[in-house]
C-alpha cells in the first residue's frame, strides 16, 4: 500500500490536531483511501517548547529547508501563521514540485494570486481548505460541488470571537468590554484579540471566497471592513427594537452589471433571518447560486479538531491528486467578472445613531441635511430616560448611496447639537 511522506511546518493548535487524529484515524484513513499518511518532518521555531500533543522527538526539526529537500516528502502542509516566513516556504515548497496545503488565510488573502499562478506553472496544486471557517467545507463546496452555479450572493459570519462577544452582547446585555473579557477568559479571544474584533480575521476568509467565487483575485486594500469595537449595547437594543440582529457579516454579491461588491462590518440583519440564530463561536455561511437556489453551511469555524478536519480532507485530496493529476491547481481565475465595486458606490439601507441635545428643532436639522443629499428616512427612535439634555436618536435610512450618505453624516457629525461621533452601519435585507 502506498505511503505518503508528509513535512508538517508548525506544531501548534493546529498542527497537534493533525498529527493527533491522524494517528487516532490512521487505519480509518487507509481504508478508504487505499493510502497511508506518513508525517516524516516536523518543522518548529523552537524545539525546547513543551507542547500538549507529543509526537517522537526524531521527528522535530528547526530547519524549514529539511522538509523541501527530503524526497520522502511529497506534501507540505503549513499551519505557522504569519506572512513573510510562510510565504516563502510556499513558494520555494511549490518550485521543488512538492503539493501545498495551507490553513494561513493572511497568506492566502495577500499573496492568493501569485502563489496560484507559480501552482499553474508547476502544475502543483495548492489545498486550502482551512482557511475559512474551520470545519465547514465551504471551499470545496464553491470551487467543486457548486460549480454549475452563478453566485448571486454569499454572507456569511466568519470569526467566532467576535460572534461570541456580539452573542453576549445581545443575550446577556454586556457591553462590549465586559464581552471580550469573558471571551478571554473562556479561551474563545487571544490576549490580543486585535485581528477578530477589527474584522481582518473575517475579511481575509471574504477575500478567498470572493476570489474563488468571481474568478478575479481580489485586493485586500480595495474592500470596506470595519470591526465591533465602536458598537454599544444600545446599538443592541435599539436593533432589537427595529427587528434586527447585530453580527459581524461578511458581504459578498454581483450587481447587474457583473460588479462584485465585498465588505465586512458589524451589519443589522433581520432577526428572522437564519443568519441571525447563529450564536457563540459558530460560524455559517448563506450563499445564493442561480442553479441551486440558497444553502447554509453551519459549524465551528476555529479550533483544534475541526480545522485539523479540513486539513486532513485536504490530505485526502492530495492524495488523489498524487494518482491522478488535476488541471484545476486551487483556483481558477475567468473574465466573466473582473471588477470591485468601490464601497463608496454600494447601495444600502443603513442604521444611524447620533447623541443630541435634547432641544426643539435637532431633528429638523438632521432630516435637512439628508434630505438635501436626496436622502430618505424611513423611521426614527427617540428614547427617554437618558442623561439630562442630551439623548440617542436613531434613524432607519431608506436605501441610499454609501458614499453620499457618509457625506452626509459627516456634515451631521459637524452640528453643534450633535455631541459624539456617528454611528452608521449598514442593513442587508438578503433581497
Amino acid at each position: 500500500m502506498e505511503s505518503i511522506g508528509i513535512g508538517l511546518a508548525g506544531f501548534g493548535t493546529v498542527g497537534g490536531g493533525v498529527y493527533k487524529n491522524l494517528e487516532a484515524n490512521r487505519a480509518l484513513l487507509t481504508q478508504r483511501l487505499g493510502a497511508s499518511f506518513e508525517i516524516r518532518r516536523i518543522a518548529v521555531r523552537d524545539l525546547s517548547k513543551l507542547r500538549p500533543v507529543s509526537a517522537p522527538a526524531s521527528l522535530f526539526t528547526s530547519d524549514l529547508a529539511e522538509l523541501i529537500d527530503d524526497p520522502a516528502i511529497q506534501v507540505i502542509v503549513e499551519l505557522m501563521g504569519g506572512i513573510e516566513i510562510p510565504l516563502a516556504f510556499v513558494r520555494k515548497a511549490i518550485a521543488a514540485g512538492k503539493i501545498v496545503i495551507t490553513g494561513n488565510k493572511a497568506l492566502l488573502a495577500e499573496h492568493g494570486a501569485e502563489l496560484f499562478q507559480l501552482a499553474r506553472e508547476r502544475r502543483i496544486p495548492i489545498f486550502y481548505e482551512a482557511a475559512v471557517a474551520g470545519g465547514i467545507p465551504i471551499i470545496k463546496t464553491v470551487r467543486e460541488a457548486f460549480i454549475a452555479n452563478r453566485f448571486e450572493s454569499i454572507h456569511g459570519i466568519l470569526n467566532g470571537t467576535s460572534n461570541y462577544i456580539l452573542t453576549r452582547m445581545t443575550d446577556a446585555g454586556l457591553d462590549f468590554e465586559a464581552a471580550l473579557e469573558e471571551a478571554q477568559s473562556l479561551g474563545y479571544a487571544e490576549s490580543d484579540p486585535t485581528l477578530d474584533i477589527n474584522g481582518w480575521d473575517a475579511a481575509h476568509k471574504a477575500i478567498i471566497l470572493a476570489s474563488l467565487a468571481y474568478g478575479f483575485w481580489v485586493q485586500s486594500s480595495d474592500i470596506y471592513v470595519a470591526g465591533i469595537d465602536r458598537l454599544t449595547s444600545d446599538d443592541i437594543q435599539f436593533a432589537a427594537q427595529l427587528g434586527y440582529t447585530i453580527k459581524l457579516l461578511a458581504t459578498i454579491k454581483a450587481d447587474a452589471d457583473n460588479a462584485i461588491e465585498v465588505r465586512v462590518c458589524p451589519t443589522l440583519i433581520p432577526s428572522s433571518h437564519v443568519l441571525a440564530s447563529v450564536k457563540g463561536v459558530f460560524n455559517a455561511v448563506w450563499l445564493r447560486g442561480d442553479v441551486v437556489g440558497e444553502s447554509l453551511f453551519y459549524g465551528r469555524g476555529a479550533g483544534q479538531d475541526p480545522t485539523a478536519s479540513s486539513v486532513i480532507a485536504d490530505l485526502a485530496e492530495s492524495a488523489i491528486a498524487l494518482e491522478s493529476p488535476r488541471r484545476c491547481y486551487g483556483f481558477t481565475s475567468h473574465d466573466l467578472y473582473g471588477k470591485l465595486k468601490p464601497v463608496e458606490a454600494v447601495v444600502s439601507q443603513f442604521y444611524l445613531r447620533l447623541l443630541v441635545d435634547d432641544t426643539p428643532g435637532v431633528l429638523a436639522k438632521i432630516a435637512g441635511i439628508l434630505g438635501d443629499a436626496g436622502i430618505g428616512i424611513s423611521s426614527v427612535i427617540q428614547p427617554e430616560g437618558h442623561d439630562a439634555g442630551q439623548l440617542p436618536l436613531v434613524l432607519m435610512i431608506h436605501d441610499a448611496n454609501y458614499g453620499r450618505t457618509c457625506e452626509a453624516v459627516a456634515k451631521i457629525a459637524a452640528l453643534a447639537c450633535v455631541k459624539a461621533e456617528p454611528a452608521l452601519l449598514p442593513v442587508e435585507t438578503f433581497s
